[in-house]
């Protein structure tokens, strides 16, 4: 698996979606911290949302899109020209710290938006036609693991940059480095054949996610296999928003320990989709996902009702506190091994939908799985958020339903999705 790091093939793909990806939640905690401290006001809570919507929301229509204009291109050359747009997205957020111009770093954070709906065909779509068959789980266990990786650098740093960075330059200077890096990467990414040479494509963006969604629907194993996908980033996504807030209320968490939870999910996932590999042995094997996910439902439920029956914390308690008490051991422990079981989850099935996807379909067939993502994050999301509003229910509670949910998804994923 790691002679893949070395490799021409696949190595600058990887720098490439790394800084990407460490660059989008970069911006993002900046924004949101700054939000909360400095342009906040009474109505920080909806600037917070509007800023998550305005970067996750661009993936829904664009992300077909992106898909056949990968299948129609060398995806390499469309790689370059996004990342060179990148670099003035980045000028834009610069300014707009240096400004503080809310404004402007909502543009920002849109564009980067934009440009993520339409990379993500192409990182993903990519790497069959630079990977054989048998080091694709491996290709995706490292892209995936990273992936997290570079959400969780991304958020410790732009939160370091919100909260310490006085200097607006040294925050403009690291924004630039990042944005050229990203470049430079991808221009070292092999070229690929076209997938599909005389493809048109459809900028009709409600049409072109129409289209492709009906295609997906068709093909049975593609479309359970991208549900699974799909539900594997809505859990991920929800389970990162209600834990934060169970642990301080419950806990007494404070920063640092928060920035620990969310740190060691980041680890969970990586090593879980690392296992994923090294237990393939060059096959995708789909038996186990079902088994992950009762694995995860069984703790999503134990943490919730643990957490639910104790008294709200009534001190802030710093990161050795939590982690040399038998609570914060255990808390701990469960989210590393959800978090992993979450990892060897996703990757097989991820590599499956690639490889059942012929070359002239393929970034139409990752795109419309992008677009599923989004979709049941955006439908989690307010789902969860009525449910806590409208019922009452803590985020404990909501979390145990989520675990609940978790043992009904495994149900289905049994009965649907081939075993290999």
């Amino acid at each position: 698996m790691f002679e893949l790091m070395g490799a021409r093939r696949f190595a600058p793909l990887f720098w490439c979606q790394f800084l990407s990806a460490f660059n989008d939640n970069f911006v993002r905690q900046m924004l949101a911290l700054l939000i909360l401290f400095q342009f906040g006001g009474g109505d920080a809570g909806a600037k917070i949302q509007l800023a998550v919507a305005l970067f996750v929301l661009p993936s829904i229509p664009l992300s077909p899109i992106g898909g056949e204009i990968a299948d129609a291109h060398d995806k390499a050359a469309i790689a370059r020209k996004l990342k060179f747009a990148e670099i003035f997205v980045q000028a834009i957020a610069a300014l707009g710290f240096v400004l503080s111009s809310l404004p402007l770093l909502y543009l920002a954070l849109f564009g980067l938006g934009c440009i993520a709906a339409l990379f993500g065909p192409i990182k993903y779509g990519i790497l069959p036609d630079h990977l054989r068959k048998d080091e694709l789980v491996s290709g995706n266990a490292l892209v995936e693991g990273a992936t997290f990786a570079a959400i969780i650098c991304g958020l410790v740093f732009g939160g370091y940059a919100a909260e310490h960075g006085r200097s607006a330059a040294s925050v403009v200077l690291q924004l630039g480095l990042v944005a050229l890096a990203c470049y430079a990467t991808s221009r070292w990414i092999p070229a690929t054949q076209v997938g599909a040479p005389g493809l048109r494509i459809n900028y009709n963006p409600f049409t072109a996610t129409r289209d492709i969604l009906r295609e997906l629907r068709a093909n049975d194993r593609q479309w359970v296999g991208c549900l699974a996908v799909s539900w594997f980033w809505m859990v991920g996504a929800l389970t990162l928003s209600l834990a934060p807030v169970i642990i301080k209320a419950r806990i007494g968490g404070g920063i640092d320990v928060e920035t620990a939870v969310n740190l060691l999910f980041a680890i969970g996932v990586a090593a879980g989709s690392l296992l994923a590999a090294q237990l393939s042995h060059g096959r995708i094997r789909l038996g186990w996902a079902p088994y992950m996910l009762l694995v995860m439902g069984a703790l999503g439920i134990d943490l919730g009702l643990a957490t639910h029956a104790m008294a709200p914390a009534q001190a802030e308690i710093g990161l050795r506190d939590f982690f040399t008490s038998f609570v914060g051991v255990k808390i701990a422990l469960e989210i590393l091994i959800y978090s992993g079981a979450a990892g060897l989850f996703v990757v097989p099935i991820f590599s499956a939908v690639q490889a059942w996807s012929s070359v002239d379909r393929r970034a139409r067939v990752i795109g419309a799985n992008n677009t599923l993502n989004s979709v049941f994050m955006v439908v989690g999301s307010l789902a969860t958020s009525i449910l806590l509003k409208a019922t009452g229910v803590d985020e404990s509670t909501a979390l145990a339903c989520l675990g609940g949910l978790n043992l009904l998804a495994a149900i289905y994923v049994w009965r649907r999705l081939p075993r290999s």
